[in-house]
C-alpha cells in the first residue's frame, strides 16, 4: 500500500530570459535531463541561472497548455532545492522559521507554507512534508535556493547552539519532474502495482515507478491533477522514457506553458506576485496560517501579519484577480479606478488560452477588492477597461478524497 507524505506545489523565480549564444546556455546550471531536452528540440533559456526548456517544436505555446488541460504533460522542475530536516526537535524548528502548522499533519501529508521574515514579508514560498520516515521535506523555489539555504542553515545553527536536536539535509542525486493533465493517472498507473486512485492531493508515495525508486506526490502548479516525482538522477532519462513510451499523447512541455497554466490556477509566482516586501494578508494567504498558530504568534512576523489581518477597517493593499477588456496586462501596468487614479499594480498577466480572455493578478488599495468591481488597467499610453474576479480563473482538478 501506498505510504504517503506531502506536496502541492509552488514555485520562485524571475522572469523568463530566452537566450540566443548557445555556449551562455552552456555556462548555466543544468538539470539530468539538459541533453534529453535539447536531443528532444527543446528551447533552452535562462531560468533563474538554469538552462530550461521554454517550449518544444511539436507544439506552441498555446497548444501545450491546452494539451495539458486536456491529456497529460510532463514538466522539468529539478531545478527545485530539496531538503531534509532532521532530529526529535525538527518540528520546533521549521515551526520557527515557517507559518505551517507541522505539528497537525498527518504523518505523509504536506501543505504549501511561507517562510516569513521578521517584518512579515514573505521569504519564499515552499512545500512541507511530514514523513513517517522520521523527517520532513522541504521544497524551496530555484530563483530562491541559495538565500533560502543559507537562512534555513543559519536557523538551524542558532537553533542547535539553543540546545535543539536539529540537522538540515540538501537531497542529494534527485531530480524532480512534474506529471500534468487529467490522463495522468492512466499513464501513471502502468509503472505502478500500487492503486494510484487511493493517492490524493498533497500526499506521496514512496514506491518503485517501473522499478525505479521514486518519491510520488500527489500536487502540482497547473492546477490540474498531477504529480511530482523526485527520481534519482542516474535514473530519472529512464523514467521519463518510460512515461512517453505509454501513449503518443504524453508530451514534453516547458516553462512557456508552466507559467500561464498558474496563472489560470491563481497561483503566485515568487518574485513577480510575491515577495519579501508582501505579507500573507496582502497576498491573500491567511489561509497557510491555521488557527493554532495565529493564536500563538510563533513565527517571524507573527505581530505585523495579525495585526493586518485583525485590523478594522481593513486597509493596504490585496492580490486580486483582473480581467482586462481588448488588451492583455502585464507585470507592472499601473490599475486605475475610475476616476483614472492609480490604486495599483499588475504583477502578472497574460491572454488565458481556456477562456480567450486577458487575465492578471494585481495588487489594489483594499477599497477595490470587492469581485465585480470596475477597473482600469493602462496598457502603455492607452486605457482599458478591467474587471476585479475571483481566482482561480480556471476551475482547479485537485484529485481529493470523495466526500
Amino acid at each position: 500500500m501506498f505510504g504517503l507524505l506531502g506536496r502541492n506545489s509552488v514555485r520562485c523565480s524571475r522572469q523568463i530570459a530566452a537566450s540566443r549564444n548557445f555556449s551562455s546556455i552552456q555556462e548555466l546550471k543544468k538539470t539530468p535531463l539538459f541533453d534529453y531536452h535539447v536531443e528532444k528540440g527543446g528551447k533552452m533559456v535562462d531560468f533563474a541561472g538554469w538552462a530550461l526548456p521554454v517550449s518544444y517544436p511539436d507544439l506552441s505555446h498555446v497548444e501545450s497548455h491546452l494539451h495539458t488541460r486536456k491529456g497529460v504533460s510532463i514538466f522539468d522542475v529539478s531545478h527545485m532545492l530539496q531538503l531534509h530536516i532532521h532530529g526529535k526537535d525538527r518540528i520546533k524548528f521549521i515551526e520557527s522559521i515557517l507559518v505551517a502548522d507541522v505539528e497537525s499533519l498527518a504523518e505523509n501529508t504536506g501543505t504549501l507554507s511561507l517562510m516569513t521574515n521578521e517584518n512579515g514579508g514573505i521569504i519564499d514560498d515552499c512545500i512541507v512534508h511530514k514523513s513517517s520516515a522520521g523527517f520532513l521535506n522541504l521544497v524551496c523555489n530555484a530563483g530562491c535556493a541559495d538565500k533560502d539555504l543559507a537562512h534555513i542553515t543559519e536557523r538551524c545553527s542558532a537553533a542547535v547552539s539553543a540546545g535543539l536536536d536539529v540537522a538540515v539535509e540538501v537531497k542529494p542525486a534527485h531530480s524532480l519532474i512534474a506529471v500534468q493533465g487529467p490522463q495522468m493517472q492512466t499513464v501513471l498507473q502502468e509503472g505502478l502495482q500500487d492503486d494510484l486512485s487511493k493517492l490524493y492531493f498533497n500526499h506521496t508515495a514512496l514506491v518503485d515507478v517501473w522499478g525505479i525508486p521514486c518519491r510520488v506526490t500527489r500536487c502540482g502548479y497547473t492546477g490540474e491533477d498531477g504529480v511530482e516525482i523526485s527520481v534519482p538522477d542516474d535514473r530519472v532519462v529512464e523514467l521519463v522514457e518510460r512515461l512517453m513510451g505509454t501513449s503518443d499523447e504524453v508530451k514534453l512541455a516547458g516553462l512557456g506553458a508552466r507559467d500561464s497554466l498558474r496563472l489560470e490556477a491563481g497561483l503566485c509566482l515568487y518574485g513577480n506576485d510575491i515577495d519579501e516586501t508582501t505579507t500573507p494578508v496582502e497576498g491573500t494567504l491567511m489561509w497557510t496560517i491555521s488557527k493554532r498558530r495565529r493564536a500563538a504568534r510563533d513565527f517571524p512576523g507573527a505581530d505585523r501579519i495579525m495585526e493586518q489581518f485583525l485590523a478594522k477597517p481593513k486597509t493596504g493593499k490585496r492580490r486580486v484577480g483582473v480581467i482586462v477588456d481588448k488588451a492583455p496586462a502585464r507585470p507592472h501596468y499601473p490599475v486605475l479606478n475610475m476616476e483614472g487614479e492609480v490604486i495599483g499594480e499588475v504583477t502578472s498577466g497574460s491572454p488565458s488560452p481556456c477562456s480567450g480572455k486577458n487575465i492578471a493578478m494585481a495588487y489594489v488599495d483594499n477599497k477595490y477588492i470587492k469581485n465585480g468591481t470596475p477597473l482600469q488597467v493602462q496598457v502603455r499610453k492607452r486605457v482599458f477597461s478591467a474587471t476585479k474576479v475571483a481566482m482561480p480563473f480556471v476551475p482547479t482538478q485537485y484529485y481529493n478524497p470523495p466526500k
